[in-house]
């Protein structure tokens, strides 16, 4: 078919009905019915199917033979681009925590109060939720490499003015932006797990994913605070510059167009053109006809939250995070009266959250594949995205009793390895967690999987966004333990909607439909 854009001959709708006519959808069977991964436990007839190399795992989806379809590129280059995607990830999150610390050498400098140069913290937390949500909509028109890429590119240019910004309302300016265009990669990294991997290998891609959003804010106060302990504070967004840059020079070499419609015959498949012109948006503008018009691209955001489901897990998710950003850019400001810490022990003191996830993601590992396949052999070969929620039950204890015991510890005073613990804990579960309800979105919605990551994504700065504004103040006016504990409250009162989920989120989803977009 030639690239130029053209409205399609009726000869080649003929075959395209034809050719999905012999598709099996099993996304959209997963969806109603459950998934199936093993044929010796499902009830279908699966000998017609295709399996992993040791013919025990269904195939979901069901790669088509072309090679240009991303399920089956070799897993040498789906593992890099998951890496440079994640690397990317990474970004958003060390960059706003970076302006946390930053704040205290600022407001010196230009004559302001901490609290004032915290505006810009503020509005660059609100901005990686919105820019996320607004990623994901350009990419269901323009495609997901070039947005991506111009993305960066810009924020690459938003970074480097943070670092050369000489007064407040250029560095907050730059700040705002800077958030905007960063979290491209933390928004729509769900939709580049979907278009390479399979089913059976989401949750792991996900935990690899999620483990680089989650360390993000930890690597950043921490980085920083060595930085501005011997040198400028500009050299702290100066080297949040260069790891930018690294992702951009790293996104141009090995990131590529993950989109591919299996509806569409081999044959008749739009030409993917250079890499150069995948990564500008070339190719994708050529073959725009067969994605979606940019109307439907605006309404799917909106139509992915109307789903109850998506709503419920939103709010959830938003109720068990805030607290994770209330800490991290509050925490300091209590250590430091209480332990006598300068900037270099708080750098080192940093390093609980990051081993604490670190250790999340190594138990998750094994964790969601392990409580997956427990949950099919109780159902009879079928896992109901449901079942991906069962881990939070393991998580919210460790939630709960980390932020009650770091209440207590900061009020009461309490050894600092033992705050240290208790922070530990709280992020540990909060691992867990975050590749619990992502896996869960991406089971119950797949052909949504960019607009739900988005969502999840927006809940998580909205809830930090709120809670920066009175942290301080709520732990001032009535002590850590309170406020710490009613924090504890909210995240077990939260659990309250996974119960939900579990009993009646089957036939939520059903009232509720799948999406139905033009392109998944």
């Amino acid at each position: 078919m030639s690239c130029e854009t053209k409205e399609m001959d009726p000869s080649v709708d003929e075959q395209s009905e034809k050719h999905l006519d012999n598709i099996v959808d099993l996304d959209a069977l997963g969806e109603r019915e459950g998934y199936v991964l093993n044929a010796e436990l499902g009830h279908a007839d699966t000998r017609h199917l295709k399996t992993s190399r040791d013919g025990r795992t269904i195939l979901i989806p069901q790669p088509s033979d072309d090679p240009n379809d991303p399920l089956n590129w070799s897993q040498t280059k789906k593992n890099l681009i998951l890496l440079v995607v994640s690397c990317t990830a990474f970004l958003p999150d060390y960059g706003s925590a970076t302006g946390a610390v930053t704040l205290l050498p600022q407001a010196a400098i230009w004559n302001m109060t901490p609290d004032t140069v915290n505006h810009s913290q503020v509005g660059n937390v609100f901005m990686l939720g919105v820019g996320g949500v607004v990623a994901v909509t350009l990419s269901a028109y323009f495609g997901r490499y070039p947005v991506l890429f111009w993305f960066i590119v810009l924020a690459v240019g938003t970074a480097a003015w943070c670092a050369a910004a000489e007064t407040f309302p250029s560095f907050m300016a730059a700040r705002i932006l800077n958030g905007f265009f960063s979290t491209v990669a933390q928004g729509g990294g769900l939709m580049f797990i979907k278009d390479m991997f399979f089913f059976h290998e989401h949750a792991r891609k996900i935990n690899i994913w999620s483990a680089f959003i989650i360390l993000s804010p930890y690597f950043g106060p921490m980085l920083t605070a060595f930085i501005i302990n011997t040198i400028k504070w500009q050299w702290a967004f100066g080297l949040y510059t260069i790891m930018t840059g690294l992702c951009l020079i790293a996104i141009m070499l090995f990131a590529d167009e993950t989109y591919y419609d299996r509806r569409i015959p081999m044959d008749k498949q739009p030409d993917r053109g250079s890499h150069i012109s995948r990564m500008l948006g070339i190719a994708q503008w050529r073959s725009r006809n067969h994605r979606n018009t940019i109307g439907q691209a605006l309404q799917r955001p909106f139509i992915a939250i109307s789903k109850l489901p998506v709503l419920l897990t939103v709010v959830y998710y938003m109720l068990t995070f805030a607290w994770v950003v209330g800490i991290n850019t509050t925490l300091a400001i209590f250590l430091t009266p209480l332990y006598n810490f300068g900037p270099k022990q708080i750098g080192f003191f940093y390093f609980t959250p990051v081993v604490a996830a670190l250790l999340g993601e190594l138990t998750g590992h094994w964790l969601h594949d392990f409580v997956a396949r427990l949950s099919m052999k109780r159902n009879h070969g079928v896992l109901e995205p449901e079942a991906r929620l069962k881990v939070i039950w393991i998580s919210t204890p460790f939630m709960i009793v980390g932020l009650i015991l770091l209440g207590f510890c900061l009020e009461e005073g309490y050894h600092y390895m033992v705050t240290s613990v208790a922070w530990g804990l709280y992020v540990f579960g909060i691992m867990i967690t975050t590749v619990g309800v992502n896996a869960y979105n991406l089971d119950a919605y797949p052909e949504a999987s960019g607009e739900v990551a988005s969502w999840i994504n927006f809940a998580r700065t909205a809830g930090g966004f709120i809670i920066s504004y009175f942290q301080v103040t709520w732990a001032n006016a009535e002590g850590t333990k309170k406020s710490l504990g009613t924090q504890a409250g909210i995240v077990g009162a939260a659990f309250i909607i996974i119960l939900l989920l579990q009993r009646f989120g089957k036939s939520l989803r059903a009232w509720a439909g799948q999406p139905h977009f033009k392109t998944n």
